[in-house]
């Protein structure tokens, strides 16, 4: 039997705080090259997450703010904001897609970042860097489309590990941020998880 080749990791120089004001943050990579689906099925257990190729956490000596939330879907009770947010999005339809760049997809990820990161460079995106960002060769990952009617009103880009479903990103029509549509992604996945049998 092989024994597992080892994977290093390596941290960034200390860099301003993109969540909080006045301080700094240091982020620990897993090798590129050398990720595969179930290796970031076991880094996403010790909090590790993705950003197209990369996968990375946290790891800020003097601060432990951001937390990678995991819901064991069984225990899951939605509470009385969480039927609201279904009530309210009734209307709308879920597809669920392998993931592959489209072109209505770009236009309502481009229109996003114009109103939610405007001046915050990510607010100029490319068809390249779109890519670039969500999808990884090793990795499964779905598209949850959101639609009214016929209109696409948001995407969830969800990566299907080896125990669950992990959040990569969501984006959506800010024009119905009022819908909560953020939240019900994150309740469409928890769902998507049960019918998956993953934990």
């Amino acid at each position: 039997m092989n024994s597992p080749k080892l994977i290093r990791f390596f941290a960034t120089p200390p860099q301003a705080c993109p969540y909080l004001p006045a301080r700094e943050s240091i982020s620990l990579f897993a090798e590129p090259g050398r990720v595969t689906n179930g290796l970031y099925s076991r880094l996403a257990r010790q909090g590790f997450r993705r950003s197209g190729e990369h996968v990375y956490r946290p790891a800020c000596s003097d601060c432990d703010a951001c937390v990678a939330v995991r819901v064991p879907v069984a225990d899951f009770a939605a509470r009385r904001r969480d039927r609201r947010c279904l009530l309210q999005n009734a209307d709308l339809s879920v597809h669920l897609n392998a993931a592959c760049y489209s072109d209505e997809h770009f236009d309502l990820y481009c229109r996003y970042l114009a109103a939610r990161h405007a001046g915050g460079g990510m607010d100029d995106p490319t068809p390249a860097g779109y890519r670039q960002f969500l999808i990884a060769s090793w990795s499964r990952t779905w598209f949850i489309e959101l639609r009214l009617e016929k209109r696409l009103i948001g995407v969830a880009v969800t990566d299907e590990l080896e125990d669950g479903l992990s959040a990569v990103y969501t984006f959506y029509d800010m024009d119905m941020s009022k819908r909560g549509l953020g939240n019900f992604a994150i309740l469409q996945q928890i769902d998507m998880t049960r019918r998956f049998n993953l934990p």
